[in-house]
């Protein structure tokens, strides 16, 4: 008999569009391998979240939930709770990797490259004390580089708009120049590399999701030197967060004074997106690896921190 999978798509996080679009690929690609699949769009009725669960009785959770409460360590509690295994990191891991500020404190204790950054609240703040500029400006829990905005000379200060909108406190990082470099971790190994290559100043939301908006180079053509560490960099990443399952670790690659240039690590994503078309599974796929062998080895792999 075929395992049975549920998969939490949606939720009402600001990348809930995402999210469906991930569990729907997923769902289909999990049937095609097939595991026999059912599907649930999460809202804040626990008690229908549990009934569904008590009738679904899915042996493997598959979590393609986005952004807060999908992300950040709150399914993951409430699976770890109902002993179902699930995909993707475990509720620590989850929390420690959404929240940016201690992310970057654990990356710092394990020596490794980041650009200078600050978090400022907003009550506080003294625009005396606004970052020498151009600098990047990160929402402490979003994901899907929702609210980022990079700010030059000339623009307004975000940490001075009446419509703030990111909460108590917002992390600031500097600018680093160069690439956009992206590591699969599946497992115990780095995937692969991709470049990101955009006509925005960044790769923001509207590149990551409008067609047309970015191009993909699959492995990065970076210095050898370069490519090497950065797989390392992204383990090193991935396995001091306690992350398991597939992550994606992003990086700005500084090659402008010449190779092999710096890397500058910003974060590790432990539910990156999982469309056929997205980043860890277009890095799979130049690994060998189709879209429903890898759903099929991360639902094999799942686990629960029960």
């Amino acid at each position: 008999m075929a395992r049975r999978v549920t998969v939490l798509m949606g939720g009402w996080s600001s990348e809930r569009e995402v999210s469906l679009s991930s569990g729907q690929g997923c769902a289909e690609a999990l049937a095609a391998a097939g595991y026999a699949v059912s599907t649930y769009d999460l809202s804040r009725d626990l008690p229908a979240f549990l009934a569904t669960m008590a009738a679904q009785r899915p042996e493997v959770v598959f979590n393609a939930l986005h952004g807060r409460y999908g992300e950040d360590g709150c399914i993951q509690g409430l699976l770890d709770m109902l002993a179902i295994p699930y995909t993707h990191s475990g509720r620590l891991a989850s929390a420690l990797a959404m929240n940016k500020p201690m992310a970057r404190q654990i990356f710092a204790d394990a020596d490794l490259p980041m650009a200078e950054g600050w978090v400022f609240e907003r009550d506080r703040f003294d625009p005396a004390d606004e970052p020498e500029r151009p600098y990047v400006f990160k929402p402490i829990q979003d994901g899907s580089s929702v609210g980022v905005s990079l700010v030059f000379e000339g623009d307004d200060s975000p940490l001075l708009a009446a419509d703030w909108g990111f909460g108590d406190r917002v992390l600031v990082e500097r600018f680093i120049p160069g690439r956009e470099i992206q590591v699969a971790v599946m497992g115990d190994r780095s995937l692969g590399t991709i470049e990101i290559l955009t006509d925005r100043q960044f790769y923001d939301y509207e590149a990551k999701y409008s067609p047309g908006q970015s191009r993909h180079l699959v492995p990065a053509p970076i210095h050898p030197q370069a490519h090497e560490r950065v797989m390392e960099l992204a383990w090193r990443a991935h396995d001091c967060l306690g992350c398991r399952g597939v992550s994606r670790v992003d990086f700005r690659y500084d090659d402008t004074g010449g190779e092999p240039g710096a890397l500058a690590l910003l974060e590790v994503n432990t539910q990156p997106g999982m469309t056929q078309t997205s980043l860890v599974p277009e890095i799979a796929a130049a690994a060998g690896l189709s879209f429903e062998e890898l759903v099929a080895w991360m639902i094999e792999n799942a686990e629960c921190d029960a």
